[in-house]
């Protein structure tokens, strides 16, 4: 299983928090078990992101790239479905849901990977339009943020916002009107086109008994229809399953939950270890996994407990045909990276350190006090600007961005007085914490003692500058704060 992918910078990096939920959400409804949610998560979170670098340097190049121009979130959700896709073909089938592999082996699964005027009019609509737009309609419209969550994110001006959204709706409904002009069809669908696009615009608008039993017998049709229509609240059920395909409105109801659980809808139990169980299409009984998703903070905690609740009668089944009563978020925007294995309960909050982590030259605890084994760096980053032998010239603040019961995630932002020309960021840890993902450095860890090297790209730092890198990792029993920081081997003090 590849690892993830390094951010480039710590924008970047914000998607681990931001993408990975939304990620999770739906391997959970493509697997059989928590373990496979994950493993299947990680790869498509890779490929996601792989993805939607080419797509920025070939933006950056002036090159088109129109299979690439989805949105962070619902590119990363198809990535998830191509991974699916993988596993059945390299034999790994026995590790996703019973009918996700029914429907990757069928012409329903091929649609959304066939001729580019074959596949789904929501599909074709979203990634026509400017990725702004685009994004600005599936957070509003699928991931079902609050509109001033949704104004923040995309940098919208609060008194237009409204407007905004709705220019944007009006926008992907002439798309897919123009895509669905372009899409070949035969006569009777022909027929059709402009009263359907007279139907679809009025609220008020009576369809034909005729055009209604077209559009019960014709999914192309139909599927142009939902997307035509903004009026009557079916937006969001077009975008999901156009998008994503299998599970898109389990998926979706999955986020509307967890949207408002967040806005205060109520604070549930934390569901048994084991799990619930949910109903299949068949009405099998289907355990729910086994290692259950808690965050370090109180909201995200509630999101990820309603996730794993189960429904009142019907399961993750509407993707499925079943009822859409019963399909609860795994993770909604915000939650935490989770770990693989079982769950423990959530760590207290007195094992999450400050922001600020002071680290000096006299500590003695472990193997920290013992010299960095890396050599001194260059000349300008050791001595400090103006100051004496044994001032400090950087500041470090350590913060833990994301804790669940066996991970975490953390940043560490150092200030430096004097200009570097490369850099070695080291500290130790005190209880035991194994860092497994880096990313804006390379990381070598020895015992306790961790060094983060410069990547290529952020060597250089200018003086009174900062530097930032992230990190994911392991813990047992205690997280408490790393201490002794250096950078190329002088010590820092508390930012």
């Amino acid at each position: 299983m590849p690892d993830l992918p390094t951010p480039k910078d710590a924008a970047e990096a914000a998607l681990f928090s931001e993408c990975w939920d939304a990620v999770l959400s739906y391997a959970d409804l493509c697997t059989s078990g928590s373990t496979a949610a994950n493993q299947l998560a990680r790869e498509a979170f890779a490929l996601g992101i792989r993805e939607a670098r080419a797509a920025e340097d070939a933006g950056a190049r002036g090159v088109g790239r129109r299979s690439s121009r989805l949105p962070r979130i619902p590119l990363l959700l198809t990535a998830v479905r191509t991974t699916a896709a993988a596993w059945e073909a390299r034999g790994l089938g026995h590790r996703l849901d019973p009918d996700l592999r029914l429907w990757l082996n069928s012409d329903k699964a091929a649609r959304y990977v066939g001729p580019p005027l074959s596949r789904p009019i929501a599909l074709r609509g979203l990634r026509d339009m400017q990725e702004p737009d685009a994004a600005l309609l599936w957070l509003a419209e699928v991931e079902a943020l609050p509109l001033h969550a949704v104004i923040r994110r995309q940098g919208l001006d609060p008194a237009a916002a409204v407007e905004e959204l709705n220019q944007v709706r009006g926008l992907f409904r002439d798309r897919c009107h123009r895509n669905h002009l372009d899409t070949p069809m035969d006569a009777e669908c022909r027929s059709y086109v402009r009263l359907l696009d007279a139907v679809t615009r009025s609220p008020a608008a009576d369809t034909p008994p005729d055009l209604s039993r077209h559009l019960a017998t014709c999914v192309e049709c139909a599927e142009a229809a939902a997307c035509l229509r903004l009026h009557g609240g079916g937006l969001p059920a077009a975008l999901a399953q156009g998008v994503i395909g299998w599970g898109g409105l389990a998926y979706l109801e999955r986020r509307r939950r967890a949207s408002e659980v967040r806005l205060g809808g109520g604070r549930p139990e934390l569901p048994d270890a084991q799990g619930a169980a949910e109903r299949s299409a068949a009405g099998r009984a289907r355990v729910r996994r086994n290692g259950m998703l808690v965050a370090a903070v109180l909201v995200s905690a509630l999101a990820l407990a309603v996730s794993m609740m189960p429904g009142d009668s019907g399961g993750e089944n509407i993707a499925k045909g079943g009822d859409p009563a019963d399909s609860s978020p795994v993770a909604g925007p915000g939650s935490v990276l989770p770990s693989a294995g079982p769950a423990t309960s959530a760590a207290p909050s007195s094992s999450r350190p400050a922001p600020g982590v002071s680290a000096t030259p006299t500590a003695t605890r472990g193997d920290a006090g013992k010299p960095d084994p890396e050599p001194q760096g260059t000349s300008s980053a050791t001595a400090g600007a103006g100051g004496s032998e044994d001032e400090a010239a950087c500041e470090v603040t350590y913060d833990l961005v994301n804790q669940w019961p066996d991970g975490f995630q953390a940043t560490v932002t150092v200030t430096t007085a004097v200009t570097l020309d490369s850099w070695r960021v080291a500290w130790s840890f005190r209880d035991g914490q194994r860092i497994d993902q880096m990313w804006d450095a390379s990381v070598a860890q020895n015992g306790s003692r961790v060094t983060a090297t410069a990547a290529d790209y952020n060597r250089s730092v200018a003086a009174n500058g900062t530097l930032t890198f992230g990190f994911l990792a392991s813990w047992q029993k205690k997280n408490t704060a790393p201490y002794a920081f250096t950078v190329n081997g002088r010590a820092c003090t508390a930012s």
